[in-house]
């Protein structure tokens, strides 16, 4: 795939899949019309039906384009939010605190557990100065 351009960007990070998007009419057994935007002219419209996926039509776990700030480079910025929970786990001679983090463009249950010290460093903003550690 070392020179393969994909949806007007080229290389081995290219998106594989974009969408969802809308099916016109169907065409043949076995090929169909999709309804894409206005920056995929030059891809054909018409597709096998090996090449698309079907969509689980769940509104709760679509996020909306506008929210999420994608770069040129297929990246973006997550922020996070708040603390949810802190825990320490010990192991054989030293401790490991870790905080729950709930990131801007995730749900509750998209929170993840990052290091305490990491975290502290990056953004201190979410921590009280006033707290003293236990």
């Amino acid at each position: 795939m070392k020179g393969v351009m994909r949806f007007g960007k080229k290389g081995k990070l290219s998106p594989r899949y974009v969408g969802p998007y809308r099916i016109l009419k169907r065409i043949g057994k076995v090929a169909y019309e999709l309804e894409l935007p206005a920056d995929l002219v030059a891809v054909h419209p018409v597709f096998h039906i090996s090449l698309l996926k079907k969509c689980v039509g769940d509104p709760a776990s679509i996020v909306p384009l506008e929210s999420v700030a994608v770069k040129d480079s297929l990246s973006y910025e997550d922020v996070p939010v708040e603390i949810l929970d802190r825990q320490v786990r010990r192991l054989r001679n030293k401790e490991v605190a870790s905080v729950k983090v709930l990131w801007r463009s995730q749900s509750v249950e998209g929170a993840t557990w990052e290091a305490e010290e990491a975290m502290k460093s990056k953004y201190p903003h979410l921590f009280p100065s006033d707290s003293i550690p236990a």
